[in-house]
């Protein structure tokens, strides 16, 4: 299990960095910060996508904290968002080495 999580985080990983160099070339580009919210970066990906998108911010998708939490992430840089997601997966596949050394009884 701690495999698949460490993967997981290392693939959320490369899928923030690859966004923030989108973000950074087309903010030199531009001569000005360029940050691309998730919702749109999701929406790259395909209309499969963007459909699953537009379904969990629909009015009945569930109860009124939950669809402001979500447009909340939806709404935050792409970049931020997956290197946070890769932190708590990491953080969930860690295994805390033991203080006594290897040999302890």
């Amino acid at each position: 299990m701690r495999l698949l999580l460490r993967f997981a985080s290392f693939i959320a990983l490369a899928a923030a960095v690859l966004a923030g160099t989108v973000d950074s070339i087309q903010s030199v580009a531009a001569s000005e910060p360029v940050l691309t919210p998730l919702a749109e970066g999701i929406g790259l990906l395909g209309p499969d996508a963007l459909n699953w998108v537009q379904s969990l911010q629909r009015t009945d998708a569930g109860p009124a904290i939950w669809l402001t939490v979500l447009h909340w992430i939806f709404m935050q840089p792409a970049f931020a968002v997956m290197l946070v997601v890769a932190l708590v997966l990491w953080m969930a596949g860690y295994r805390k080495k033991p203080a006594a050394g290897r040999f302890a009884a």
